[in-house]
């Protein structure tokens, strides 16, 4: 295919999730107010009472919350390709020339774009609060998310586009964001688990994700930074192939 009818089916498919996100406005704040009000919560009230070294409570759980952010922004950006096929919109885009992997790239790329701003908003937000943020590791923790973005991007396309159903999806990928955020050591240290839980945490890809930007944010880590990208690269990976099968297989 000629590659710069690709890049204009790639504009415009993107350019389409992207304006159809700026207009939900309740989404958009909806998307931001959660982590921010959780974090508020948790950091006064366990943060009342728990004492970790180097740093306060809401410092240390901040790297959860950007994280936080991208696990519900992200996975359930999967929903418009749910409704998609309820609208036929879908179908009236499968029957362009564009491929389906065309497809599922601009709807990957519209819905990086939506987490991305989401992502820097809370990040203004962590700097108003006081958080110890700097140009630096602004821009390191920029590109950790950037990976995990790209993976749970993906994913979420990838249970839509096997979903029928809003409620269905809501369903499965309630099921998915909420032990992967629990699971991630974002509220607490990953240190002196059960075995069976250590496990858990170790196959959990957002462990890598909240370790990675404690590391740069705070210089506290369970794993190298190196470990921690490795693993977030892979995720990715892993989502990007396995998304584009998913869409190449997928019924409307």
């Amino acid at each position: 295919m000629n590659p710069k009818k690709v890049a204009r089916g790639l504009y415009a498919i993107w350019y389409r999730e992207y304006k159809v996100f700026i207009r939900e406005r309740s989404r958009v704040f909806s998307s931001i107010a959660l982590p921010i009000l959780f974090m508020v919560i948790f950091g006064s009230g366990i943060g009342s009472i728990v004492s970790l070294p180097g740093t306060d409570y809401q410092s240390y759980i901040f790297p959860g919350f950007l994280v936080m952010t991208v696990l519900f922004s992200s996975i359930f950006f999967g929903a418009y390709v749910v409704w998609d096929k309820k609208l036929d919109f879908l179908k009236g885009v499968l029957v362009s020339p564009q491929s389906r992997t065309t497809i599922f790239v601009g709807k990957a790329f519209g819905g990086v774009t939506d987490s991305l701003i989401e992502v820097s908003v809370l990040m203004l937000v962590g700097i108003a609060m006081g958080i110890p943020l700097t140009a630096l590791s602004v821009g390191i923790s920029y590109l950790i998310l950037l990976f995990f973005i790209i993976g749970t991007v993906s994913l979420g396309l990838v249970i839509g586009s096997q979903m029928e159903s809003p409620q269905g999806f809501g369903l499965i990928s309630s099921f998915v964001v909420f032990p992967m955020f629990l699971l991630s050591g974002a509220l607490y240290p990953l240190s002196n688990l059960p075995g069976w839980l250590v496990v858990l945490t170790r196959i959990n890809p957002a462990t890598y994700a909240v370790d990675g930007l404690r590391s740069i944010i705070l210089g506290s880590s369970l794993f190298l930074l190196i470990v921690d990208l490795s693993a977030i690269i892979l995720f990715s990976i892993l989502m990007i192939t396995l998304g584009t099968y998913a869409f190449n297989r997928m019924r409307v």
